[in-house]
């Protein structure tokens, strides 16, 4: 730290003597970053990333160095150290998504040629000192989650009320049957449009991870479920004066958006799920099931019905490693399940177990 300060206070000299004050500052340098992953990456991320820079600048903060005056050319691997310490409260996943987006910005920086930047000693430095998440194993509530889609299926059978009303439920019975037999990312869900959805093929083209696009094959009673939910749509579909392709697939149902059709956000589909796993499993479930769950669902389902099929579920899931896959194979193996209640539930239920 003293070294970056005496750093600082020679440019600071050099500036004044020179007359130059024009340098972009950390700050600048912070701001053009996020501009650019604005326009490159989905909002989400960039939100993230906005968040761990934020945090960051912060860090810099506090070490005494003002990132609205300190030139970036000043940049150090130092910074990453002290950056990897002020995470050390955080979960592990939320440290490895901040030191990403920080790892980004040390090569956005060194790609602008605004400073000479160390980048193997950043790489190693984050390397060697963030920590590394426990595995753990998938939430599964595979009762839960099919309680919560039979709620929305017969509140959504039986809807009466006004248009905006009947437009909501229908669209959340369409959305979480979706998220439940594709395992599309919540994001990738209010991402489609109604072009997207090839109809005769019952599938569509998402844009996923990393910007690959990939094909997501759709259920029957997903396809029966956005069929109702389009057709209830239609009148103000037609109404929009825009290519029915275009539209989103789910929209947005509220006061604020009003007739028009606007394309629903992964939050309000994150609240979506909490309301009806609220409504289905009570007030003490909140939480419990979140979008993410359901892709989780989906893929042990495809496990479970294809008798462990692993490659079939990596590639239904877009898993990019087949490690991730694995971890939910523990939760497939029925075989397992039914040697273990032989072994332990052969006799009374107040019989002690064999010894």
């Amino acid at each position: 730290m003293q070294e970056a300060r005496s750093r600082r206070q020679e440019t600071g000299s050099r500036k004044q003597k020179d007359g130059k004050g024009g340098e972009r500052t950390v700050q600048e340098a912070v701001e053009a970053y996020l501009e650019e992953i604005a326009r490159s990456r989905s909002p989400l991320t960039h939100r993230t990333y906005s968040q761990a820079m934020a945090r960051f600048v912060d860090t810099l903060s506090k070490h005494g160095l003002s990132p609205t005056r300190i030139p970036i050319d000043l940049i150090s691997p130092e910074w990453m150290a002290w950056f990897i310490e002020a995470l050390q409260g955080y979960a592990v996943a939320t440290e490895r998504l901040y030191l990403t987006a920080l790892s980004g910005f040390f090569e956005y920086v060194a790609a602008q040629g605004w400073a000479p930047v160390n980048l193997p000693a950043v790489r190693q430095l984050r390397r060697r000192r963030s920590r590394r998440e426990a595995t753990r194993l998938p939430p599964f509530p595979r009762e839960e989650i099919e309680r919560v889609l039979q709620a929305v299926h017969q509140a959504a059978s039986a809807v009466d009320g006004d248009e905006q009303e009947i437009l909501r439920t229908l669209r959340d019975r369409a959305l979480l049957y979706t998220l439940a037999d594709t395992g599309l990312r919540v994001s990738e869900a209010c991402g489609l449009t109604r072009g997207h959805l090839d109809w005769r093929e019952a599938r569509a083209i998402v844009l996923g991870k990393g910007g690959q696009e990939a094909v997501v094959r759709f259920s029957e009673r997903s396809l029966r479920y956005l069929r109702a939910y389009l057709a209830a749509r239609a009148e103000l579909d037609g109404a929009q004066g825009r290519p029915l392709s275009s539209l989103p697939l789910f929209a947005r149902h509220d006061k604020g958006a009003g007739k028009r059709i606007l394309p629903l956000s992964p939050r309000s589909a994150e609240k979506i799920v909490e309301r009806w796993v609220v409504a289905a499993l009570g007030p003490g479930a909140r939480g419990t099931i979140t979008p993410h769950t359901f892709r989780h669902y989906f893929v042990t389902v495809v496990l479970r019905a294809s008798g462990g099929n692993i490659r079939l579920a990596q590639e239904l899931a877009r898993h990019r490693s087949i490690t991730t896959t694995q971890r939910y194979t523990h939760l497939s193996d029925e075989e397992l399940d039914r040697e273990y209640h032989q072994i332990f539930n052969r006799g009374d239920p107040g019989e002690a177990a064999p010894a």
